[in-house]
């Protein structure tokens, strides 16, 4: 069997081969998909902090995917029709720069979480996964009200917005951004795994009882994860807004956070490289057969069924020989 690391450096280079490739025989189209399928990476990325190493599976991270999105959406919108954010005595004035945008929506979203998982993390098992649930639905319904910024229509966006000293409107460079800021979430997701938050973590998944007696709290180690987990899934959904030029309640919607956990558990729940070649797998599906079919999601659902039933490492570890933790 292959040695996991050979295989994450694999998978790593061959995603950043591809519009490098692209880009030599001008195909725009093609680095677009892979940027697409780095910014599904990197919000599969952050929901396999939260599951993979705390073992919470959450059908509502679609929350904070949605969240990074509006808060890209209402920034750049102001900043286009030089209109300020009116939030009670406070204004705040819209902007296109990229970092400032970033920082909100991963802010945002981290903020949420903490307010979600003081409520949700209060129970276990399918309640959790349930309260996360209806949370994702409250938001989904809450932005199809929301007139101003578009309601059920969604919101455009005109122009990218801009990274000091690059053209972001260049598919190839605002490719580089999101490959970097994967990079970093995976680096972020290494560190946690082997720190010790990280064994704590993972013992309070399989044991919390024995968490508890060398006085460490289960719920504060998962609720510590679950924020940065909301961190990460938001700044995936500020990107891959800026993508679109386009935020719209779909990015709420439950259906994304359950596709955030398929990508997951295609790779290989709590993988490093798990999510990455489970967006890759997913973005390629839905280009090459989604023009074929508008039933490709089948085949999708056919090789989820496979992996549930004969490798439950996912496919990482049919390459590996090594099963994943249980969630």
């Amino acid at each position: 069997m292959i040695k996991e690391h050979y295989v994450n450096w694999v998978v790593l280079a061959g995603l950043s081969v591809v519009p490098l490739w692209a880009l030599a025989v001008d195909e725009p189209f093609t680095i677009t998909l892979a940027t697409r399928a780095v910014i599904l990476a990197l919000a599969a990325v952050g929901l396999n902090i939260a599951l993979g190493i705390g073992g919470l599976v959450s059908l509502g991270h679609a929350v904070f995917f949605g969240l990074g999105g509006y808060a890209m959406g209402i920034l750049a919108h102001h900043a286009q029709t030089y209109t300020a954010l009116e939030l009670g005595p406070f204004s705040i004035e819209g902007t296109k720069s990229m970092p400032v945008i970033w920082l909100t929506a991963s802010v945002t979203s981290a903020l949420a979480a903490l307010l979600i998982g003081l409520l949700s993390l209060r129970t276990t098992g399918v309640y959790f996964i349930m309260i996360t649930l209806a949370f994702g639905q409250m938001f989904f319904f809450f932005s199809i009200s929301w007139s101003a910024y578009g309601g059920e229509d969604g919101l455009s966006i005109y122009v990218r917005n801009g990274f000091p000293g690059m053209n972001t409107l260049v598919p190839f460079q605002f490719f580089g951004l999101c490959f970097a800021a994967l990079c970093a979430a995976l680096l972020l997701h290494w560190r946690l795994r082997a720190s010790p938050f990280g064994l704590a973590l993972n013992a309070a998944r399989q044991v919390p009882q024995r968490v508890e007696t060398v006085g460490l709290n289960p719920m504060r180690l998962k609720l510590l994860a679950f924020v940065i987990s909301g961190a990460v899934t938001g700044l995936a959904g500020a990107l891959f807004a800026d993508l679109n030029r386009f935020v719209s309640p779909t990015m709420f919607s439950w259906q994304l956070s359950g596709e955030l956990i398929v990508l997951i558990i295609i790779g290989g729940v709590g993988r490093l490289m798990g999510p990455v070649i489970g967006a890759a797998l997913f973005v390629m599906l839905e280009h090459l057969l989604g023009g074929l079919t508008d039933f490709w999601h089948v085949w999708l659902g056919v090789i989820l069924l496979l992996i549930v039933l004969f490798a439950r490492g996912g496919l990482l570890g049919i390459l590996t020989g090594k099963e994943g933790p249980h969630v």
